[in-house]
């Protein structure tokens, strides 16, 4: 019997212990426990009766855009209430408290062994080399000769590493040793007191509400000692996975590093990502407009400008690639970055070779100075921005596979320095793109700036409302946290509960403290550091699989390679329906006809060209004298009739003639004959070649040439410039032509009187058409062909009949009329009712005399043939003397010796230096895609451009597919 009372005296002092714990954490060892209380098993106790918590231990295979929530503990509802029979349910309840502890304990290995079972799927991820011989080079199969693998694999964690990713249970027992002092506190006498003192019913009470206080406080405790476990095996188990994937980047770089130490280097295949990219460029030159031929995936990248586009896409890429400026609009064109796996980290463009070593910054600078350019390029004048593309790949150990498209920033408002239609044309770019019903839209939202002030989300809202495709990311997190009063907002933005717009998958990142030149490896440092320590992660209001970028890089890889993989097959049926009705188009309309793009069109005009460049030097030289001379006498003959010759002849003898004309010829050599011949040269040759370029080959000849043709003659002509030494030679080689009077044998001389009468004879002809022009119709076409005589031209008959009469009575009259002649003639004409001007007589003298004389020097010049006998022996007869033969021998002989002379020039100089211009310019056009558009045009041209296009697009789509399902 006193046993039994000592243990129910035992008991009611746990139950008055109890009482005074509320809220306590901990568990106590059994041990710790009284003696009695330790030896007695409550069993059937109601209030003791909790139901255990399960434990969520099992870890699935990380997904960048599955979230993972904390499953809430449900406890069972318990029911209060006095139990009059006595048993010892504070011992009960101490060792319920005890199980916590083994709970906890269970719950960390658990995760432990899962962590474990990932690592080692993460290991058989990993290909057999031994598969792969006949493409890896041999070294790397002698690799553990040079590293020592056994040991790097000591190095990896195991179950008993894993197993202390489980929370200090240290800790943990001493926040719940608290409890021992409750059971320990007091003296003996006083707690007997207690325990024997059951007290009213009023004390009753207070009991029973203590009790439930202490199971709801437990309750709190449990849940937040499971969340504090959650986010430490999260973050734990987040950085194990960080170093393995960092243990495995560097060995895929030792396996795909090409080794300059002697060993064979083996051309790999092409990567998937390289062919999709090759794909898109195709594309991006056949339907630059985005229209619906183009909707293969893309991940297209906006924001508002400042926003942190350029710095996310730096982060993905792993290198400070693009320009950058405070608050200047840097951006100008869309950027097309394809990431690529590769052993060494370098970046090239599209029509290029050069590569940028991306870890060096000389390269880096390049490279940044590079896009800048092309970028200023593309944009034309009188605007701000260009829809024109910059294709860059960028190549390193660790980047996630996919296409990037940077486009320019949207703006609210067009600053000074910008076009008017800048805001419009940044809309319509962006939308151009997004409009793609497969594209990815990474949608860039600056988190250090009032949510309001953003109008990108609008814009992505419109194109994509129900968020199938979009990417939200709020960048500059730390600058929000810190500045941002509620960070509550901040969980509302990452949810999509502050903005109208929807999306996949919410992201948060960080891109470094705002200095341009912090390194890559600094910023992603001071990222992890920041939400390590984030008071938004640590109260759960962002998930760790939400932050940084590069969860965000593979969460956009993901969702581009499962789009990809949604829709390739699907466009490449388009694209050969495409190509069917182009190819039948083409058979209906030019049957007999190559299907010649644009390029090769222009290969084979240009080759034409050449061709009749090159004909140019096989030119006879007797053709290019006899062209030459002929020219430079059609357009020096006036001046030497009219400034030389006519007035030599108006002198009276010999001396004075040869005089006159020696004087007026080295004037003439001096100041204008050389740049005469140079001008008929340079004309010539462009006639030539001109007729060369325009001539019909016959059948053979393509009309499509001919506006090509025209403008590289044009161009051509316009670049050449000849030699400036010409002159001068030509200058010396031309008067020492002049200063020679003696003509050695008889063909010379017939040579030159032939030479003068044609040369007067055209002269006299054009002034019989002058005073025919002047006189009107004779009486023949007035009776033939019904002409009449104007009033002007009846005065002009009766002025020239009266200037007839007075050189019949006067043969040997000067060149000029007297003025009492002048009036003399009026007079006459005023007595017959002709009102006549003196200017008019002197103008219809000009003519009559001009006439008269030229006739009167072709009889002087037929009395000459036989005159050739006294030059020689130096006879002086006044009759015969021929100095006008002598005159224009000389100048015969000056037009043979210029025009060989000129043709030396052409054949052996300018010939050349044109064909050197026309290949420049062949070459120039070469590379301007708008001037060939611009001068091969037509149906013919685009629907073979198109038909070409189509079939690499196809062929390259085919290809593609092909090695997606084999990566399969």
């Amino acid at each position: 019997m006193w046993r039994l009372h000592r243990a129910a005296v035992a008991c009611e002092v746990c139950q008055s212990l109890v009482k005074h714990s509320s809220g306590i954490k901990g568990s106590l060892p059994l041990q710790k426990l009284h003696l009695v209380s330790r030896s007695i098993y409550h069993s059937h106790h109601p209030t003791l009766k909790l139901q255990r918590p399960q434990f969520r231990t099992s870890f699935h295979q990380f997904s960048s855009l599955t979230n993972l929530p904390l499953r809430k503990l449900k406890l069972s509802p318990i029911k209060y209430g006095y139990q009059p029979r006595r048993n010892f349910w504070p011992a009960r309840l101490a060792a319920r408290l005890l199980k916590l502890r083994y709970l906890i304990l269970g719950s960390a290995v658990g995760g432990g062994y899962t962590a474990k079972k990932t690592f080692d799927q993460w290991k058989d991820m990993i290909p057999d080399l031994s598969d792969y011989k006949w493409i890896v080079p041999d070294i790397v199969w002698e690799i553990d000769e040079y590293i020592d693998l056994e040991k790097i694999r000591k190095a990896l964690p195991n179950s008993e590493d894993l197993a202390k990713l489980a929370p200090d249970f240290d800790k943990i027992v001493e926040s719940l040793s608290l409890l021992k002092d409750f059971f320990t506190t007091g003296s003996p006498g006083e707690t007997a007191f207690r325990a024997t003192d059951h007290g009213s019913e009023s004390d009753k009470h207070y009991r029973k509400v203590t009790d439930k206080e202490k199971i709801d406080q437990l309750q709190e405790e449990l849940l937040h000692t499971q969340s504090k476990i959650w986010s430490g095996l999260m973050l734990k188990y987040q950085r194990i996975l960080e170093r393995l994937e960092k243990e495995n980047k560097e060995l895929r770089k030792l396996v795909l590093q090409k080794d300059d130490k002697g060993i064979h280097h083996r051309k790999l295949k092409k990567s998937l990502i390289d062919m999709y990219s090759e794909v898109l460029d195709v594309l991006s030159d056949y339907d630059a407009s985005y229209n619906t031929q183009d909707h293969l995936p893309r991940v297209v990248v906006v924001g508002d400008q400042s926003a942190g586009k350029t710095s996310v896409l730096e982060m993905i890429a792993q290198a400070r690639i693009f320009p950058r400026g405070s608050g200047e609009m840097m951006t100008r064109s869309p950027v097309k970055v394809t990431l690529s796996e590769g052993p060494h980290h370098v970046a090239l463009f599209k029509d290029s070779s050069r590569e940028f070593d991306l870890t060096k910054e000389e390269d880096l600078a390049a490279l940044r100075h590079e896009i800048e350019l092309r970028m200023r390029k593309n944009v034309k004048e009188g605007c701000t921005v260009s829809p024109e593309t910059i294709s860059l790949n960028v190549k390193g150990p660790g980047l996630q596979r996919m296409v990037l498209v940077d486009l320019p920033g949207v703006i609210n408002t067009v600053t000074s320095g910008m076009a008017p239609d800048t805001k419009e044309t940044i809309f319509s770019i962006s939308k151009a793109y997004m409009q793609n019903p497969n594209a990815i839209i990474l949608c860039i939202q600056d988190g250090s700036v009032d949510a309001e002030r953003s109008i990108v989300t609008d814009l992505v809202s419109q194109m994509d409302p129900h968020g199938r495709r979009t990417i939200f990311v709020l960048t500059k997190v730390d600058l929000a946290e810190k500045n941002v009063a509620s960070p509550s907002r901040i969980q509302q933005i990452i949810e999509g509960k502050l903005f109208p717009m929807k999306a996949l998958g919410y992201f948060a990142v960080v891109t470094g403290k705002g200095n341009s030149s912090e390194s890559i490896e600094a910023i992603r440092e001071y990222e992890e550091e920041f939400f390590q320590n984030s008071k938004l992660l640590k109260t759960s209001m962002l998930k760790a699989h939400q932050v940084t970028t590069r969860n965000l890089s593979l969460a956009v890889s993901d969702c581009f390679w499962k789009m990809v993989r949604e829709s390739v097959e699907q466009q490449a049926d388009s694209f050969k329906a495409t190509r069917f009705n182009l190819e039948t188009e083409w058979k209906n309309n030019y049957p007999r006809l190559r299907e010649l793009d644009r390029n090769e069109l222009f290969e084979k005009a240009k080759n034409e060209i050449l061709d009749e460049v090159i004909s140019l030097s096989q030119v006879t030289p007797k053709h290019w004298e006899e062209i030459l001379q002929q020219s430079l006498w059609e357009r020096v003959s006036t001046h030497v009739i009219e400034n030389i010759y006519l007035p030599a002849a108006q002198t009276m003898n010999s001396g004075t003639f040869n005089t006159t004309v020696d004087i007026k010829l080295k004037q003439w050599t001096d100041k204008q004959l050389p740049n005469k011949a140079v001008e008929v040269a340079w004309e010539t040759l462009q006639e030539e070649f001109s007729r060369f370029m325009t001539e019909p080959k016959g059948k053979e000849h393509d009309d499509i040439f001919d506006k090509l043709k025209e403008a590289v003659k044009e161009e051509s002509i316009k670049r050449h410039k000849w030699n400036d030494f010409a002159e001068d030679s030509l200058r010396v080689i031309q008067h020492n032509a002049l200063e020679d009077r003696s003509i050695s044998d008889k063909q010379q001389w017939d040579a030159a009187i032939y030479f003068m009468e044609e040369a007067l004879q055209a002269r006299l002809k054009d002034t019989e058409n002058a005073i025919e022009n002047m006189i009107g119709p004779d009486w023949k076409k007035r009776w033939l062909y019904w002409k009449n005589r104007t009033q002007e031209q009846f005065v002009h008959n009766e002025t020239k009949n009266e200037l007839e009469k007075m050189l019949k009575c006067n043969e040997e009259h000067p060149a000029y009329l007297a003025s009492d002649e002048i009036t003399t003639v009026r007079k006459n004409l005023e007595s017959r009712g002709v009102e006549v001007d003196p200017s008019l007589i002197k103008d219809t003298w000009h003519q009559v005399y001009r006439r008269h004389f030229l006739k009167t020097a072709l009889n002087h010049c037929n009395l000459c043939r036989r005159g050739f006998y006294y030059y020689q022996r130096h006879f002086v007869d006044s009759e015969l003397e021929c100095n006008d033969v002598v005159l224009f021998w000389r100048i015969q002989r000056m037009l043979a010796i210029t025009a060989n002379t000129l043709r030396q020039q052409l054949t052996n100089t300018e010939v050349r230096r044109l064909e050197k211009n026309v290949k420049e310019v062949l070459e120039d056009f070469a590379e301007d895609s708008e001037k060939k558009v611009k001068l091969l045009t037509g149906k013919r041209v685009q629907l073979a451009e198109d038909l070409k296009k189509v079939r690499e697009i196809q062929e390259k789509l085919d290809a593609f597919i092909e090695a997606l399902h084999q990566e399969k």
